[in-house]
């Protein structure tokens, strides 16, 4: 693949400015069912960088942790971030080896390094995504719970026009999700792409039984079935299943690019999943997907739940990919108080749409 992202050992930033911290706790309208429990506001750290001789703001990211899940997510989190933003503020410059064990400061900063070189800071990267010409294909993401609020969900996205949904498993029993999959698939039986996510929902014993079941209901593929770092169990699911495996939060903590090839060809998975605030943002992310490429192994992007700050900048970095398949960012409708964007989805794409402002209140109210 191309590089679309320079792989230079810093990042830079203005003279006579200074990266202020926002804590932003964001409220899910409903909480958010998964395998490792109920979501209902998911703390995000909003990077601004502001001039210091105009006062203006002149660039934003963000950090996207996720409790419990992020590699970063660690006691010491907010010295740590506090510490790396006072320094590049004062020198101008971080190098990034000093950012490896904190994949999601990394990426914010990826981005704010990238959000004030931009005539505008939330116009990363030129693209036909920009100018609102293109729509990147996505999923439509279904959460955990009762069984008339998932086919509630799943109604609302097939009468929008989703023709691929993503539910996700693990959390109930499972006579319960199966018997669920089947009135789904009964009543979709061709045209409706079906992808699940365990979230790691199942041990390796009865994994293979679960895999086989959903294979007879034409499902395109299960994230994650087992908890990571099982690479044998895992491995044996990805070679003795006919239903497609992808590796998400196997990824998680994988650093090392010896690591990584070493991961990929032990359990030769179908599909990874890339979640740029998890893996060392732009750079870690196109090295995953070059190893992955180079091993015939499939990939699409995810958000980690960030607000529409992060997900407008991985969207746009996912534009310049040209990866056909639904890409997992639509997610941005999900909180009450996320800050209004120009991302918007239409049907089963998500667009950007030049006209329409920003509006970054949510974030000062915190």
């Amino acid at each position: 693949m191309p590089t679309v992202f320079p792989k230079t050992s810093d990042l830079v930033f203005p003279e006579n400015s200074e990266i202020v911290i926002h804590r932003y706790d964001l409220q899910f309208k409903r909480p958010a069912g998964t395998s490792r429990g109920v979501l209902k506001h998911k703390l995000s750290w909003i990077l601004e960088l502001v001039d210091q001789v105009s006062g203006e703001s002149v660039g934003y990211g963000e950090c996207g942790l996720l409790r419990g899940l992020s590699f970063d997510d660690r006691e010491d989190y907010f010295d740590v971030l506090e510490g790396i933003c006072k320094e590049a503020s004062a020198s101008g410059r971080i190098e990034r080896e000093d950012l490896k064990d904190w994949p999601s400061i990394e990426f914010a900063l990826e981005i704010l390094s990238e959000s004030w070189q931009a005539s505008n800071p939330f116009d990363l990267f030129p693209s036909p995504f920009l100018e609102g010409t293109y729509g990147i294909p996505i999923n439509g993401l279904i959460w955990m719970g009762e069984e008339s609020y998932m086919l509630e969900q799943i109604g609302n996205k097939i009468e929008a026009g989703f023709n691929c949904i993503k539910i996700k498993i693990g959390a109930l029993d499972w006579k319960s999700e199966w018997a669920l999959l089947q009135s789904i698939r009964k009543e979709f039986p061709a045209q409706l792409e079906i992808r699940v996510d365990a979230n790691g929902g199942f041990s390796p014993c009865n994994a293979i039984y679960v895999l086989h079941q959903l294979h007879q209901l034409n499902i395109h593929s299960i994230e994650q079935p087992i908890r990571q770092g099982q690479w044998k169990a895992m491995a044996d699911l990805c070679k003795n299943s006919a239903l497609p495996v992808a590796l998400d939060e196997e990824l998680i903590g994988i650093v090392d690019r010896e690591r990584k090839v070493e991961m990929l060809e032990a359990i030769a998975p179908e599909y990874i999943i890339l979640k740029p605030s998890f893996i060392g943002g732009y750079r870690g992310t196109q090295e995953w997907i070059e190893l992955a490429e180079e091993r015939n192994i499939a990939w699409w992007i995810t958000s980690a739940l960030e607000s529409n700050i992060g997900l407008n900048a991985i969207a746009q970095w996912t534009a310049l990919l040209k990866n056909d398949l639904a890409q997992g960012l639509g997610t941005g409708a999900l909180y009450t108080n996320n800050v209004e964007s120009n991302l918007e989805i239409k049907k089963t794409r998500l667009f950007s749409v030049p006209d329409k402002s920003w509006n970054l209140a949510p974030i000062y109210k915190q």
